[in-house]
């Protein structure tokens, strides 16, 4: 049975591994990467891949949490994961960090990979 993870996180891993390889993310592509990976999920788990409600527009498949924070980007290019506030228990100081990725098992990877794999051969499609 897969794990639950925030949706901020597998966005994470998202920009990270796409920035590694040299293509191209974006807020709507990070939508429709996060609504393949969910329907993957569910085809394999029985469950979502993230707690977040996920809304179904005219526009498509929308996470609003992650969409909100990452509209300021318009269609230009993500170069970083956004940025969380952690307060360390028994701190006084309030630390600014970007999400971290999820620990995934190597079931979860082999299926976050396939997504990635096929947005990969979608942007490779549109550039021929």
């Amino acid at each position: 049975m897969g794990n639950v993870y925030c949706a901020q996180n597998i966005t994470a891993y998202f920009i990270y591994e796409l920035n590694e390889s040299h293509h191209f993310v974006n807020n709507m592509s990070i939508q429709n990467l996060l609504s393949t990976v969910d329907n993957k999920w569910q085809q394999t788990f029985g469950h979502s891949a993230f707690n977040e409600i996920v809304y179904v527009k005219e526009e498509g498949y929308i996470v609003k949490e992650v969409f909100e924070e990452y509209k300021a980007h318009g269609t230009n290019h993500i170069a970083l994961p956004a940025t969380e506030y952690y307060l360390q228990y028994g701190s006084f100081q309030l630390i600014e960090r970007t999400y971290a990725v999820p620990n995934f098992t190597q079931e979860e990877v082999e299926l976050v990979q396939s997504a990635l794999t096929q947005y990969r051969e979608r942007l490779f499609l549109q550039a021929s």
